[in-house]
């Protein structure tokens, strides 16, 4: 799955809707992953802010998403921002269709949808144009890890399309622990460093179960599941033969892991 022809897959850590704000660390590595990437024809979006009651997957299908400023707290600034990205309303019906096809769990079409800062706040430095069209799959609360696994699946053919599928999330993510001006803490790296070694080991199945059963680091590094899920939708679209790099290997406040996947072409450094 390295061919030219087929787009990576990539999973980012978003960190705080702040960073919209900024020309960083960890958005200039934006800005440069997507410089080094084929342009895709549409990017296919899993995010940690979609994450919903009941066991219904939806599909986003507006013809043009607005922009959605879901948090509260920060500055007036951020409220101002737009990234006005056409939808991709046709490939997003194609999926519903394709998902429904594939299993017994229900999906459905949502045409209002806007794009949460989980999306617009990484899109804005990847592609500052907001020319690519964006869909986005969303995150039912009670669907099981099964489940979930099974809907990241289907998503690696869209890589043969010229789609991006794109997962933001924090694979560490406890707001309970953060603290400002912190390193990252012992047990966030540890359990960030196992990830790692899994993935870098194709051990994809076992990073999804790390949510079964979980030992105290992984409660910590963990909590609740919708900043780690995205990642599953990245390893499921991934392939074996896809090359393995890392971006932005830092932590924000101590306990948020700001790191980055890149499975498949292009290697960033």
């Amino acid at each position: 799955m390295n061919s030219p022809s087929v787009m990576p897959t990539l999973f980012v850590g978003h960190g705080s809707p702040m960073n919209a704000l900024e020309d960083n660390a960890y958005t200039r590595r934006w800005r440069e992953v997507a410089e080094a990437l084929p342009r895709p024809e549409a990017i296919l979006t899993v995010s940690a802010h979609w994450f919903h009651a009941g066991k219904t997957f939806y599909v986003g299908s507006a013809a043009a998403p607005e922009t959605l400023y879901d948090f509260y707290g920060f500055p007036e600034a951020l409220s101002q921002l737009k990234y006005p990205a056409p939808g991709a309303t046709q490939r997003a019906k194609a999926l519903r269709a394709q998902l429904q096809s594939q299993t017994d769990v229900p999906v459905l079409e949502d045409a209002e949808r806007g794009l949460d800062h989980g999306i617009w706040s990484v899109l804005r430095f990847m592609y500052p144009q907001a020319d690519v069209p964006v869909y986005q799959l969303s995150l039912p609360q009670q669907a099981s890890l099964a489940d979930h696994v099974q809907m990241a699946q289907q998503l690696k053919r869209l890589r043969e399309d010229g789609v991006l599928v794109l997962g933001t999330g924090n694979v560490v993510h406890n707001l309970r622990t953060m603290q400002f001006g912190a390193e990252g803490f012992d047990w966030a790296k540890a359990f960030m460093t196992r990830c790692q070694q899994l993935i870098n080991g194709h051990q994809w199945q076992a990073v999804a179960e790390l949510l079964l059963n979980p030992d105290p680091t992984t409660r910590l590094a963990v909590p609740t599941p919708e900043h780690f899920l995205p990642l599953l939708y990245v390893l499921g679209a991934g392939d074996a033969n896809d090359s393995i790099s890392w971006f932005n290997e830092d932590y924000a406040l101590g306990s948020i892991a700001m790191h980055g996947l890149q499975l498949g072409s292009a290697n960033p450094s």
